[in-house]
């Protein structure tokens, strides 16, 4: 994984608001106002979910952020980004504002 990924994420996302990418467990967390939105492990992009938002992920076939604990996979409350928000802007700022808002909601 690579800091130019998680600088390049940074820019995509940056026309809605301040976006900072900070090292944790072997990643990233994006985040804004100290709220995170985002996750990047192995090159990848996740984005943060609640029973709001899940749908539009899984209709899409997008995999959710699993990782392995005391021998079991375990998933967090990020799917993996789709595809389109690296060349749409439009995209971009519909999924951010996706991922943002179920962050907010989760904060409650």
């Amino acid at each position: 994984m690579s800091q130019e990924f998680c600088d390049y994420l940074c820019e995509i996302f940056e026309p809605f608001a301040p976006v900072q990418a900070k090292r944790m467990f072997g990643g990233y967390g994006l985040f804004v106002d100290k709220l995170m939105f985002g996750l990047v492990a192995d090159s990848a992009l996740y984005l943060k979910v609640d029973e709001s938002s899940r749908i539009e992920f899984v209709e899409m076939n997008l995999q959710p952020f699993t990782y392995i604990k005391n021998n079991k996979p375990t998933q967090m409350s990020y799917f993996q980004a789709p595809e389109e928000i690296y060349e749409d802007s439009e995209q971009a700022s519909i999924w951010f504002n996706r991922a943002y808002a179920a962050a907010l909601r989760s904060k409650k």
